[in-house]
């Protein structure tokens, strides 16, 4: 059996997140569909982590086994194009080591979350809509304060199945651009709908409704009601899967 990893991007819009589940149509599950068909053989993908409803990725990587050989990268690329619907675009097809894995083997994500004032035609579903004045210098304080702490229990979904809490944040900070606030968070792994809730409190920060103070208190209280609400599918990315240097070298794309 030979592994391969697949470089795609999807605008989560009209997906119910990546994974396959009985009451929606999947990433993952357009995926299997797709590859089974080209190539004529069962293909099922693992993917390096699982995005929710509504949430999109400029770079995903997954993997998948087959015992056959595939055709020539580039024509393969161009005819599963063809075959994906508009909201998907494979980008390269790799062969990788037997034990690389595209979740496990992966060392960090990073997610953008991007928030505009005014509504545009073109960009409804990639931003989210939030019309108060923000205290960015403030938010990115209490931002900077993520890098402290390891336990996000208080900004995870409560039914979820984890077996920890700790995750390591590398990066947490607010840029101000010409005419949106992208927010850049990179860590080694993510809770479900950590990134969503995190945002949230943040901008109950930046309205002055929190302190940066109370904002590392709820950090401490390791409980979910502590937290503020989760912010819309619509503007959260992710943004790029890391993995170690030389991993993926059969990968085409220079930037892997």
């Amino acid at each position: 059996m030979q592994r391969y990893f697949i470089q795609l991007s999807y605008k989560g819009t009209d997906f119910h997140g990546w994974q396959i589940q009985p009451n929606g149509v999947s990433v993952q599950q357009v995926l299997d569909e797709t590859l089974t068909q080209r190539l004529s053989r069962p293909i099922y993908v693992t993917g390096s982590g699982r995005t929710d409803a509504g949430v999109h990725a400029s770079q995903q990587f997954a993997h998948f086994d087959t015992d056959g050989d595939l055709p020539e990268t580039d024509m393969l690329v161009y005819s599963l194009n063809n075959m994906l619907p508009d909201g998907i675009a494979i980008h390269d097809i790799f062969p990788v080591a037997p034990t690389t894995h595209a979740r496990f083997s992966a060392t960090a994500r990073y997610y953008q979350y991007h928030i505009r004032r005014q509504k545009s035609p073109f960009l409804a579903s990639l931003s989210y809509i939030f019309r108060p004045e923000l205290d960015v210098p403030l938010m990115n304080g209490a931002a900077s304060k993520l890098l402290e702490h390891s336990n996000f229990r208080s900004f995870s979904k409560v039914r979820t199945n984890v077996n920890h809490y700790h995750c390591r944040i590398m990066r947490a900070e607010w840029e101000q651009r010409a005419d949106e606030l992208v927010f850049h968070i990179k860590a080694d792994r993510f809770l479900y709908g950590m990134v969503r809730c995190l945002v949230g409190t943040l901008l109950d920060v930046g309205q002055h409704r929190l302190t940066v103070e109370e904002f590392v208190a709820i950090i401490r209280a390791e409980d979910r009601t502590a937290a503020s609400r989760a912010v819309p599918a619509s503007g959260l990315f992710l943004t790029e899967v890391s993995y170690p240097e030389g991993l993926l070298k059969g990968s085409s794309k220079s930037n892997v």
